[in-house]
């Protein structure tokens, strides 16, 4: 997911030690995208995924 992010021109934002599990990425245009990492699986859920497709516009 940042592969595709940074490919449509969003940087994450480091937040320091304490963001826990918490990424925001950010874009020139002051679009931000919030987003847990997901745990143990490693793989995101449905309802992230189409929050990033509706947020990008695809």
């Amino acid at each position: 997911m940042v592969t595709l992010l940074r490919y449509f021109g969003f940087e994450e934002i480091k937040k320091g030690k304490t963001s826990g599990s918490r990424v925001k990425f950010r874009n020139d245009e002051n679009i931000s995208i919030y987003m847990h990492k997901p745990h143990a699986t490693g793989i995101m859920k449905k309802y992230q995924l189409r929050q990033i497709k509706e947020t990008l516009g695809l």
